[in-house]
């Protein structure tokens, strides 16, 4: 009996010790734990809230840390302990820039107080702003503005004619008159209306010959814009074409008897080198079809590699080496280079090979 008593006495003395630790912490009671900012415009800026908590603990309050899920969302905090029955500020603010649309967003609050984690959430809509001018048109070519600068003709066929536009807007207080300097042969160009009236959209029209330009693979070209018949060359358009060989002529039996490019390997490197070394390595092109095949051309992603082909038809089981050499002069660090092969290998016309290296200082 009296082991009995003595067992009740130390577990009621432990649960009024561990009562009376609990009583003597910190305790954070906010007056809410979450926001709602509604529907508000995204040119109405940053928008905040306070939330408020209070200390109803026993001891000072200290705010270890409050992170916000994500950058939009910034966080302001009392730094100083909140004593026992005061008052402290979480402030927090988001950015609605260029984030149109609905948003939940948490905030992690940590402290030392009897709960040492709590969750905050502020929420709402933002309703998009209209765009400027320059943001829907961000490129300036002369006094017009276009949402490019550029023209792609991708995966055009060797004898296709192909047409894009590209839209433009007239951004100054006056009307322009705009035509262009006689483009390269395989590229017709207009604009239309030819003449603009301020703020006036339009449209300049590029139709892209690839019969006329005798290659194969990637191709660029600029074209120039004149502005009230005066020519500068900074008001520029590139025109880029991948052309590809068209097979769609052959039949079954000429698939089936058709050249296959097979390269011995795809990439090589060349470990560690000083600047101002050229290396070389050799890859082997074998023509595992039945008929010759031909090297249409061979590109480099950088002037610092060359490939010379030893030849550039070969028969079938030949195989014929292609030795590339890359020059380190004015490079530093890691390199990687591409070197694209176009063949008349109807089912697989473009290879790519790669070299790389580690270019260290020279000394």
């Amino acid at each position: 009996m009296k082991a009995r008593l003595l067992l009740l006495v130390l577990t009621l003395s432990l649960f009024v010790g561990e009562l009376k630790a609990q009583s003597s912490q910190a305790k954070i009671v906010f007056e809410t734990t979450e926001h709602d900012f509604g529907d508000f415009k995204e040119a109405a800026g940053s928008q905040s809230y306070n939330f408020a908590f209070v200390n109803d603990g026993s001891t000072p309050l200290i705010l270890n840390n409050v992170q916000a899920s994500c950058g939009c969302t910034t966080p302001e905090w009392t730094k100083k302990p909140v004593a026992p029955g005061e008052k402290g500020f979480i402030k927090v603010s988001y950015n609605p820039a260029n984030r149109p649309g609905p948003f939940n967003k948490t905030i992690t609050v940590t402290s030392n107080g009897e709960v040492p984690r709590t969750i905050l959430r502020i929420k709402g809509n933002v309703e998009q702003r209209e765009k400027t001018v320059a943001e829907l048109y961000p490129r300036e070519i002369g006094p017009v503005r276009a949402m490019s600068n550029h023209i792609a003709f991708v995966n055009i066929k060797e004898n296709e004619v192909k047409t894009e536009s590209l839209e433009i807007i007239n951004d100054s207080d006056a009307a322009v008159t705009l035509d262009f300097k006689t483009p390269p042969e395989n590229i017709t160009v207009k604009v239309e209306p030819s003449t603009l009236k301020p703020h006036e959209k339009g449209n300049i029209i590029v139709s892209y010959d690839a019969s006329k330009v005798h290659t194969y693979g990637f191709v660029m070209n600029r074209i120039y814009l004149n502005v009230d018949g005066k020519a500068d060359y900074r008001n520029s358009i590139g025109v880029s074409a991948t052309i590809e060989e068209d097979f769609s002529a052959l039949s079954p039996a000429e698939l089936a008897s058709a050249p296959v490019a097979s390269f011995s390997e795809d990439s090589h490197d060349f470990g560690e080198i000083k600047e101002g070394d050229k290396v070389e390595c050799v890859f082997t092109l074998k023509n595992t079809g039945q008929r010759d095949l031909i090297i249409r051309n061979v590109k480099t992603s950088c002037g610092c590699t060359a490939v010379t082909p030893e030849k550039k038809v070969i028969g079938a089981n030949e195989s014929v080496p292609l030795k590339v050499e890359f020059n380190s002069k004015g490079k530093r660090g890691r390199q990687n280079k591409a070197i694209t092969v176009i063949t008349n290998d109807p089912k697989n016309p473009t290879t790519i090979l790669r070299i790389s290296t580690n270019v260290q200082a020279a000394g």
